[in-house]
């Protein structure tokens, strides 16, 4: 076994969305990461093993965690190959192990991603193929080792995917609606609301649920990735298990009830109240998560209650003139019927945010899920 570079530095690299880098901060801080730096669309950090696993495991904001096993300069497809080739992939994978390359190319002279993935892929298999005469197989959805390959400016970093595949992927969401939020997303946006479970929250637009079970995983203590059958670093050659069961064990044994009544959604749409108690189905019983098919305007209305919601905008609702409206009706409702109140509204289309009539005290742009949209606060008196 080499010496990699995320061994010889304890140097690691969390991916997220645009906007949410702050929210990455403090979540790395509070996981125990150090040497924290901001990057574009992610965090440099450090950790020891313990504390690394206990990031992907529990990281509700990050998408990604990457571990570097070289960086070098590359000029050529025939170089990336030929340094690619000179790591020993036994030390990450056997036969019986399946693989996937995901690739992110710019301003280089390998201009295309999908072919730079594939050199690395190549470079890997034919390392194999010349060894035992056999190649392990790719498996593009559930692999047991999944590389990033990234080349910037003709620099080249490879990396293994600690997570296995995007974190955002918590594995609760067995049914669905049109246009669902990522499950990183409505984390920040319950980060950036500062809602820790002290007072009762409510999703008025609940759609099938992501806001509310994440609501419900963070008031609950549950780890994001719970429900996560694969990690890639279990690949790694350095990989304790023992360690990892301890980390697991304990995060596991630290989840705490919900009482009744503390996170609470409605939807029009019966088929997302259908899909919002099949997703809850599949966490932890440790509380109740209370949903119900209803219009906004038929609920008598809430008083110190956290609102946090994403209204339908263009993607769930035909016009302009039906999501102005909708939003309208919806700003009369907070101002009349939520007095004591505080409302975190995401819009995915930052244009709509006038219509609500209301005045945000502050509003934070975020980028997730091909969405440019904005969040707002409103104190509701």
């Amino acid at each position: 076994m080499s010496d990699y570079l995320y061994q010889t530095t304890q140097q690691y690299f969390g991916q997220l969305a645009g906007g949410s880098e702050s929210c990455g901060e403090q979540e790395l801080k509070a996981l125990g990461a150090s040497k924290i730096r901001r990057s574009y669309l992610g965090c440099y950090f450090c950790a020891d093993q313990r504390t690394l696993y206990n990031i992907v495991y529990k990281t509700r904001i990050f998408s990604r965690i990457l571990a570097p096993l070289i960086a070098f300069d590359c000029h050529s497809e025939k170089y990336l190959y030929k340094t690619a080739q000179n790591i020993d992939w036994s030390d990450f994978l056997t036969l019986t192990k399946t693989l996937a390359v995901t690739a992110n190319v710019a301003k280089s002279n390998i201009r295309n991603s999908q072919y730079a993935g594939r050199i690395l892929k190549d470079a890997i298999v034919d390392q194999f193929r010349e060894k035992t005469t056999k190649r392990p197989d790719v498996d593009t959805r559930f692999p047991d080792l999944l590389l990033n390959l990234y080349v910037y400016e003709n620099k080249a970093r490879i990396s293994v995917d600690l997570g296995g595949g995007s974190l955002h992927k918590r594995g609760y969401r067995t049914e669905s609606v049109e246009a669902p939020m990522q499950e990183t997303l409505a984390a920040t946006l319950l980060q950036l609301a500062d809602w820790n479970g002290e007072r009762p929250l409510y999703d008025p637009f609940c759609g099938s649920g992501t806001i509310l079970c994440e609501a419900f995983m963070r008031a609950g203590n549950v780890p994001a990735s719970y429900l996560r059958k694969k990690f890639g670093f279990l690949r790694l050659p350095d990989f304790d298990a023992a360690v990892w069961n301890q980390i697991k064990t304990k995060a596991n044994n630290e989840t705490k009830d919900i009482p009744d009544d503390l996170i609470r959604g409605s939807d029009l749409n019966p088929e997302a109240v259908k899909a919002v108690r099949a997703n809850r189905a599949e966490l932890p019983e440790i509380g109740t998560l209370k949903v119900r098919r209803s219009d906004f305007q038929s609920l008598e209305g809430f008083e110190n209650t956290v609102i946090v919601t994403n209204p339908p905008y263009g993607i769930r609702l035909g016009n302009t003139e039906q999501v102005t409206g909708l939003l309208k009706d919806f700003g009369d409702f907070l101002k009349q019927k939520c007095t004591g109140s505080t409302a975190f509204i995401y819009y995915g289309d930052k244009t709509l945010v006038k219509k609500l009539g209301l005045k945000p005290e502050w509003r934070h742009e975020l980028r997730a899920g091909g969405l440019d949209g904005v969040l707002c606060r409103y104190q509701l008196y």
